[in-house]
């Protein structure tokens, strides 16, 4: 990714429409958005499910007879405990999400990442327009054996299976907060087991690129922290170290060209709608 678009859909376009859905990737591709962000966990039947938690999230959650998951259920639907046949009859979208007001109320599941890349690929090849996707590997180590697969590289095995089926490695950014997922990637990158290569980006809340680097063993291609902890020396040293800069989760336009103005790379947000002239841009 040579020349990076500026803008990613958090979610698909979490601000409008149910967050990790088809609805939210495809309007926000029909939005101008060229990279779209998501989350892959995994359900008990082995598919790779598209999802923020591997649970379903009393927020905007419905069980199939159309009662609200709550709370204290949420950890009873375990995705990895359940097959995806019964994951997809629970809704994620009729409900709406308290926290985003703006967002649509409407019929929506969790997705299999297939069909979240067989979406991008059809409008890619319609539209002529190069798309990218930004996985991330929803992986907790305290989780390993329960909430996902004991180890992270069966994980990363199954996410890849499904990337390499649909979509050419040179568009696809992996992303994860748990390092050992970003290391398994990095040695199966050079040991030719993924190639061509995929970009790794490093999440991280407020860890400096310095010690990103250095916890991790390598420097990945993209510095991933949150909007808030992003610095002009974070960036300097991070695209002198050869990492594009790319901050999470970024919703207000001022706060975007604020990030902008200090050089980073791309910006993740929930409403790519509130700055549209940023979307055909390259930094």
């Amino acid at each position: 990714m040579a020349q990076m678009p500026f803008i990613q859909g958090h979610r698909g376009f979490r601000g409008l429409y149910p967050e990790n859905t088809l609805p939210a990737f495809e309007h926000a591709l029909e939005a101008g958005v060229q990279v779209l962000e998501m989350d892959v966990c995994i359900s008990a039947d082995g598919k790779v499910v598209v999802s923020h938690e591997p649970y379903m999230n009393s927020l905007y959650s419905s069980k199939p007879d159309g009662k609200p998951v709550e709370k204290e259920e949420e950890k009873i639907f375990n995705l990895y405990q359940m097959t995806y046949r019964e994951i997809k009859k629970f809704d994620t979208g009729k409900r709406g999400n308290a926290s985003f007001p703006e967002q649509i109320k409407m019929e929506a599941h969790k997705p299999l990442l297939s069909e979240v890349l067989s979406l991008g690929e059809a409008f890619r090849k319609k539209h002529q327009r190069i798309i990218y996707y930004n996985i991330e590997i929803k992986s907790v180590e305290a989780e390993y054996g329960i909430s996902q697969p004991k180890t992270v590289e069966e994980f990363s095995e199954m996410v890849w299976k499904v990337i390499k089926k649909h979509v050419k490695p040179e568009f696809i950014i992996l992303q994860s907060f748990d390092f050992q997922v970003l290391k398994y990637w990095n040695k199966a990158m050079n040991d030719g087991k993924i190639a061509p290569k995929v970009m790794l980006s490093a999440l991280v809340s407020r860890k400096s690129p310095e010690n990103t680097i250095k916890d991790l063993g390598f420097t990945p291609a993209i510095y991933s922290p949150n909007y808030q902890a992003v610095t002009q020396d974070f960036v300097e040293f991070s695209h002198k170290s050869g990492m594009k800069v790319v901050p999470w989760t970024a919703n207000e336009a001022n706060i975007i060209s604020l990030l902008s103005d200090m050089g980073v790379d791309a910006v993740i947000t929930d409403y790519p709608n509130r700055v549209p002239h940023y979307l055909k841009s390259v930094h």
